[in-house]
């Protein structure tokens, strides 16, 4: 008999993994999900459906269809009511007197007198037409029978039947009657058909005039990039401008708005019209809505330009045709034409296009220039394609420093008679000196002129690229003046600054390009003293102003509004030199690009021309000089020169080598060493070329002796 053994504690003892009970955990099911409302869903089934492309092309047509046939009728209404009443002319005036055209004003309501007029005699005439028209219908009824009867009379007499005397009369009854009955059985039809010929007639009336919302028309209408400019079309972005009384008085002018506007001209690769703005409206309110304009006329910012002519209250507008500003312009003259010459007193540049498509030629006759804009747009490519023309002028002399340094102007060697290189401050300071030297040659040319009125010097370019690292340099000199700087103590400012007081009148003239102007690395003075500014895209106005001037931007000169990178070669030019409209004080001109080799081969035309020139460059600084080859070098071709030239070329060739210590002295007991020494021309001391070279020799056959020994 088995026992059953009842534990009456609970085991304290934790169970072991063997002996665990299994222990199973029941989840309690997840509450049911929140029916999803029917709007939702509904929404969600409606939304795919009124997004779809065939549902919006659909609204879009009913609603493009309807506007037509609605616009439609209210441009067939106001044609009518134009056509009945004095309400054109009534606008007519209203368009004068806001434009302030007195006699365009008295003009057209001599016109309404004389509608008036014409309009109470046809009145008038209508109060006597009741019993015109009466009288004329009884006399034309009994005209008619009388006819008739005649008629049936002659055919009686010809058949011998007396009842033929009312056939005539009885055949037109039966044929008003077939009339009648025709009549009878198209009116039902016509009473139906009517009203939809007349809607559809007024649906194309509409859909000519395009007489619907920009968003339902077709995409081809609504894409109207480039469109022909219409007076109708400049009216209206005139009027969208944002310009409270420009809106008003366009208003109040209705359709007669194009009042406002001379003829739209071919100009170029786009039309030019003249706005005479209504009273009350200023142009440069205008000129400050330039970009808004130019996207109410379906064109970016950079296609409409804004001018301010010579007569009053009026802006010129030229607006490009779309896309045609960034096709390229063909090559350089100075490319194509092998044969083509220059002339530095007569003749003029070939520079690039103007906006029109015309060749935009300058004269550089007695002009300092400068060229400035922002960095690698274009600026040396401008400067270095005038200078090239210009040195197919053979008289003409080149002073040049590159202080970019990366071989821009390196196909000038051999016709400037100065090329410096490079853009450290030692090539700031080289180039600082060569200014300098320019203003006493500018000075020995003074002075031989009030010796002699009538003598005639050569042109000398002097040309000094990136000419902010002159201004900005940090150096100080041995006599304690500062190279860079604005201040009267600058030694490259004032360099600059003599030579824009007086150097046109001696054919010294300074040549600038410069980068991101500001009043630190290009000071007022300088600026100022440019016969021709030109000026790239900047970044922003008061740059401009101190590019271009204030004249200039006042005038609608705007280098601030070209776009960077996409407008390389694009200049705004403020200059007496160039052809410039009348009334305006700018002209933007797309230049040509010259590369290095075509430009290496004009240089190479121009060394041609030329009987050879000796060009001092720069070399570095640490290299040993060989001070009789330098000597040698810097005489080139000429038979002889003075030695105050020779020292100033050897300056120039290496500022530290050739400093203050080397005088006439210095020289002269060089040249002894050698068996040679300076000889006397007309009272000047002067250096033989020929000496030069024989005391070359001489050492090169002691050394070559020396070395057999």
């Amino acid at each position: 008999m088995s026992e059953n053994v009842v534990h009456l504690h609970k085991p304290t003892d934790p169970p072991t993994p063997d002996t665990a009970p299994t222990v199973l955990t029941v989840v309690p099911d997840a509450p049911p999900a929140r029916p999803v409302p029917l709007w939702v869903r509904s929404g969600r089934a409606v939304k795919p459906a009124v997004t779809h492309e065939t549902t919006k092309a659909t609204v879009r047509a009913a609603a493009r269809h309807t506007s037509y046939t609605f616009n439609g009728g209210r441009i067939v209404a106001r044609r009518t009511w134009d056509g009945r009443t004095g309400a054109r002319y009534e606008r007519m005036i209203r368009a004068a007197e806001a434009a302030g055209n007195l006699e365009a004003a008295e003009e057209w309501e001599e016109r309404l007198q004389r509608f008036r007029a014409a309009r109470h005699h046809r009145r008038m005439d209508l109060l006597h037409s009741p019993v015109d028209a009466a009288k004329g219908v009884a006399v034309g009824a009994g005209m008619s029978v009388g006819v008739l009867v005649a008629l049936g009379v002659v055919m009686a007499i010809n058949t011998g039947h007396v009842g033929d005397v009312i056939t005539p009369l009885s055949a037109t009854i039966d044929f008003i009657a077939l009339l009648i009955r025709i009549v009878q059985i198209v009116w039902g039809p016509a009473l139906t058909i009517g009203p939809l010929l007349a809607l559809l007639a007024l649906w194309s009336v509409g859909r000519k005039q395009h007489a619907a919302p920009a968003w339902a028309l077709p995409a081809n209408v609504r894409s109207d990039e480039g469109e022909p400019i219409t007076p109708s079309i400049v009216v209206k972005a005139l009027r969208d401008l944002g310009i409270a009384p420009l809106k008003n008085a366009i208003k109040e002018m209705g359709d007669a708005g194009a009042s406002m506007l001379g003829p739209i001209r071919i100009a170029g690769c786009g039309v030019e019209v003249d706005v005479t703005l209504p009273s009350g409206v200023a142009t440069n309110e205008v000129q400050n809505k330039r970009r808004k304009l130019a996207e109410n006329l379906t064109r970016h910012e950079h296609e409409v330009f804004i001018t301010i002519p010579e007569a009053a209250r009026t802006v010129r507008l030229w607006i490009a045709d779309s896309g045609a500003l960034d096709e390229p312009i063909g090559p350089s003259p100075l490319v194509t034409d092998e044969t083509m010459t220059a002339n530095y007193k007569t003749g003029k540049a070939p520079w690039g296009q103007d906006l029109r498509g015309d060749a935009a030629t300058i004269s550089l006759y007695q002009r300092h220039l400068l060229v400035t804009g922002l960095s690698n747009q274009g600026k040396t490519a401008a400067l270095r394609a005038l200078a090239l023309w210009l040195a197919l002028d053979r008289s003409v002399q080149f002073w040049i420093a590159d202080l970019k340094g990366i071989g821009d102007w390196a196909m000038f060697d051999g016709i400037a008679q100065v090329l410096i290189e490079g853009p450290s401050d030692d090539h700031v300071i080289q180039a600082t000196e060569m200014v300098e030297d320019a203003v006493e040659e500018m000075n020995r040319r003074i002075e031989e002129r009030r010796r002699d009125p009538s003598i005639v010097f050569e042109p000398l370019i002097v040309v000094v690229d990136e000419a902010q690292l002159a201004f900005m340099c940090p150096v100080i000199g041995d006599d304690k003046r500062p190279y860079g700087g604005s201040k009267a103590t600058s030694r490259y400012f004032m360099g600059v600054r003599k030579i824009h007081n007086q150097g046109r009148a001696v054919d010294v003239l300074m040549w600038q390009g410069t980068q991101d102007p500001t009043d630190q690395n290009l000071p007022k003075l300088v600026r100022e003293g440019a016969h021709t500014r030109a000026s790239l895209v900047l970044g922003t106005e008061s740059q401009a102003r101190m590019a271009l001037g204030d004249k200039a931007v006042d005038g609608g000169a705007a280098p601030h509004l070209l776009r960077q990178g996409l407008d390389k070669g694009t200049l705004v030019v403020a200059s007496d030199g160039i052809t410039i409209p009348a009334g305006q004080a700018s002209i933007t001109v797309r230049t040509h690009f010259i590369d290095d080799e075509p430009a290496a081969e004009i240089a190479d035309r121009a060394k041609a021309l030329r009987d050879g020139v000796a060009t001092l460059r720069v070399v570095d600084q640490g290299e040993e000089r060989d001070a009789l080859a330098d000597v040698a070098s810097v005489l080139g071709d000429a038979a002889r020169l003075r030695t105050n030239e020779v020292l100033k070329r050897l300056h120039a060739l290496d500022a530290k080598a050739y400093g203050d210590q080397w005088t006439n002295d210095r020289l002269k007991r060089l040249l002894e060493e050698h068996g040679e020494e300076p000889k006397k021309s007309h009272g000047v001391m002067v250096i033989h070329r020929d000496h030069v070279l024989r005391a070359l020799a001489n050492r090169d056959e002691n050394g070559s002796a020396s070395a057999a020994q």
